[in-house]
């Protein structure tokens, strides 16, 4: 249902209890927080949830699926732009749900940083995509290297990874080889490496084709990532 004109009202008739929904995409409606949490607290067991660019999506929402809603089943999880989210909210949800998560959009919130990153990464052990970061130029640096480093030593398992932030935020220094070489080393399973076009991307880009991985390291401009691969019929998406 991703930008559909939906009535939060009469999303709230629905009887959400007896549906046998597992997955479910509510990006960029204009659903209020009272029908969010209606909806995610009667929802029995969801798997896949994205729900990105709703301004009604806040920290209440987040609590209430916790305490109310049924969260152990879901691998999958997108909040692209969801600006009223603080970092303590994520961070508390992810802490405790973050291991059985195989995808994780934190993606287009300026406020949210590496140093979030840094503190859930060794937690999402078992993660397969993660997105992160925001085009929009921020009043601090990320120190990718740092980064770089956390996710090869965290994230074994990891397939597809982009970093959204703007090529002058990101600090990197003569040791990003080192990082580098690590993160291609420790997850052999990565095949879908997104950077914004610039210095980093070419340093990154130039490493992995030194060791004749061609075809890792893409652009934003080019190439977006999302968590659509975890769908459970995918494949049927999949046309010419």
């Amino acid at each position: 249902m991703c930008c559909v004109g939906l009535v939060s009202e009469y999303v709230m008739q629905v009887e959400w209890e007896k549906s046998s929904i597992q997955e479910l995409d509510i990006t960029a409606t204009d659903l209020s927080t009272e029908c969010l949490i209606d909806m995610l607290t009667r929802i029995p067991s969801l798997k896949f949830l994205s729900a990105g660019q709703i301004n009604g999506f806040n920290d209440s929402v987040l609590k209430a699926f916790v305490e109310m809603g049924n969260p152990r089943s879901l691998i999958a999880l997108d909040l692209d732009s969801s600006d009223n989210l603080t970092d303590e909210a994520l961070h508390k949800f992810l802490s405790r749900y973050g291991q059985q998560l195989l995808g994780l959009s934190l993606s287009g919130m300026p406020h949210i940083t590496d140093q979030l990153w840094q503190s859930v990464l060794p937690i999402l052990n078992n993660v397969k995509i993660i997105i992160m970061g925001t085009q929009e130029r921020l009043g601090v640096n990320i120190h990718v290297d740092q980064l770089m480093d956390g996710i090869a030593n965290s994230c074994p398992n990891l397939e597809r990874i982009e970093l959204r932030w703007d090529p002058e935020n990101l600090r990197f220094s003569d040791k990003s080889q080192k990082a580098i070489d690590v993160l291609r080393v420790k997850c052999l399973k990565l095949h879908c490496l997104i950077l914004s076009d610039g210095r980093y991307y070419e340093i990154v880009k130039a490493n992995f084709e030194r060791a004749d991985r061609l075809t890792v390291v893409r652009t934003t401009t080019c190439c977006r990532c999302s968590n659509y691969y975890l769908l459970s019929n995918y494949r049927d998406l999949i046309f010419n």
